[in-house]
């Protein structure tokens, strides 16, 4: 197998959301010889993010729930009683492709302590796969997602990840090669994160509880944040 081809291949694989391992062993090749291209089409991905047209960008109903927003006055919501988000934004941005396909990429985070907590793309589908993708992106809200500026999908993603770095926590693996997605970024963001300016952390069933206590015991002191673990 050539050079040229093995990329196309991994290329074809990343873009139905093979991890790097999957990608090796569906080829049959070490996953040494793996990484370096999976590297080498995220940069190139990235670099050229910017420059697809932007479909669409939308964002999670009740987003603002506990935060205070001083960006632009018609960014979108609603007051969305959702408890089970409990601090969650969910954000998808879709971008043209080529031949009629468009490029979608999600982010879930965790707008009250630990940041973007997980990334889903970017992948590559028909515009009727995409449709299906979306609708179970966001299946978790009880109202429909909210059609939304890309400066707040950045202003919620970049500033979230900021705020829990200040917190002693970084972004889940993966999310360096989803930012161009988002486009460029120069802070600071106009939203105040924690719920009510306070970090407050509700375990996650993949949350180490005592590592992240542990963490904001250090960084913002015993009695400074509020939390909510499972019993």
């Amino acid at each position: 197998m050539g050079s040229e081809d093995l990329m196309g291949r991994v290329r074809a694989l990343r873009a139905r959301g093979y991890a790097p391992k999957q990608v090796a062993r569906a080829l049959g090749v070490p996953p040494a010889t793996v990484a370096p291209l999976v590297r080498a089409i995220a940069a190139a991905d990235q670099a050229g993010a910017a420059e697809r047209k932007l479909v669409g960008c939308w964002v999670s109903p009740g987003w603002s729930e506990g935060l205070t927003v001083q960006g632009d006055p018609e960014w979108p919501d609603v007051d969305a009683a959702d408890a089970g988000a409990q601090g969650l934004v969910s954000v998808l941005v879709t971008r043209q492709e080529r031949y009629g396909r468009v490029r979608v990429c999600g982010w879930l985070v965790d707008v009250w302590c630990l940041g973007v907590k997980d990334v889903v793309g970017p992948r590559v589908m028909d515009e009727r796969h995409a449709a299906d993708f979306s609708g179970s992106f966001f299946a978790a809200y009880q109202a429909r997602p909210l059609e939304a500026p890309l400066e707040l999908a950045r202003h919620l993603v970049f500033g979230a990840v900021e705020y829990a770095r200040s917190l002693g926590f970084e972004p889940t693996r993966g999310f360096a090669a989803t930012t161009g997605e988002l486009g460029s970024w120069a802070g600071p963001s106009a939203i105040r994160f924690g719920r009510d300016g306070k970090p407050f952390f509700v375990q996650g069933p993949h949350d180490n509880a005592d590592a992240v206590l542990e963490t904001l015991e250090r960084s913002v002191g015993r009695g400074n944040f509020t939390f909510l673990v499972q019993a």
